[in-house]
């Protein structure tokens, strides 16, 4: 997840952000702030990986408040003024994305802060592997902690992916091979084109259908030689 900051004046450009911001479901919006100190606030208060900031803004500006940070975040500048894109730049911005501007800009931006953060988040994801035992799914405007030890099964619908949990199950925008890649190989085993299981939840096979608790889920025959050698059958 990138942990996300929107700093805008304006309540329709915040909307905006946080609407394309929902559409990719690695961005963790944390806050939204309508001025610099407001955003100064929380930055000295949690941990930002990236910031949306806009440049003409009550009390300080944006450029004049990264002048003053002095671990800064990347920073996607969101503007309806392009004069101020070489100031931007020399502040190592990311991108400058001028008002108004399409979500197939907005990913783009977004693209670039992600190649700038993954050397850093490689190193800490690799400092935490041994540590690491859930992950946050994003689902109808929330976040939800998911234990590993706690994830029966998922299970892709179209554009969605359902998750399902001991005590829960959750409808996700995240596509199915996207969550996948999340999941530690390890512990998850795909055992269908549309199913990915818990292999230490598993109650028993029988035939091509493996039993999860109360739930039944279908072994597909060109996953079955890989699935059984992964549980030592």
């Amino acid at each position: 997840m990138i942990d996300c900051l929107i700093v805008d004046d304006e309540p329709v450009a915040r909307s905006i952000i946080r609407n394309y911001c929902g559409h990719l479901p690695m961005l963790n919006i944390v806050a939204e702030c309508g001025n610099a100190l407001e955003a100064k606030d929380i930055l000295f208060a949690q941990k930002i990986d990236l910031l949306f900031l806009d440049i003409h803004m009550p009390v300080l500006n944006g450029i004049s408040f990264l002048n003053t940070l002095k671990n800064q975040p990347q920073v996607i500048f969101t503007t309806a003024y392009q004069e101020y894109a070489v100031d931007a730049f020399d502040l190592a911005a990311c991108d400058y994305l001028l008002k108004p501007f399409s979500l197939e800009r907005f990913v783009i931006a977004v693209d670039k802060a992600k190649e700038r953060l993954q050397p850093m988040m490689n190193l800490t994801e690799n400092s935490r592997t041994n540590l690491k035992d859930s992950l946050f799914i994003k689902a109808e405007g929330k976040f939800y902690k998911i234990l590993y030890k706690d994830c029966l099964f998922a299970e892709a619908q179209g554009n969605y992916t359902k998750i399902v949990t001991t005590d829960k199950v959750i409808l996700t925008k995240m596509t199915f091979s996207a969550l996948i890649d999340l999941l530690p190989a390890e512990l998850f085993i795909r055992v269908h084109r549309s199913f990915i299981i818990n292999k230490s939840m598993i109650s028993y096979i029988e035939g091509n259908r493996v039993f999860i608790q109360q739930n039944e889920v279908p072994i597909a025959n060109n996953y079955r030689d890989d699935f059984l050698n992964m549980i030592g059958l």
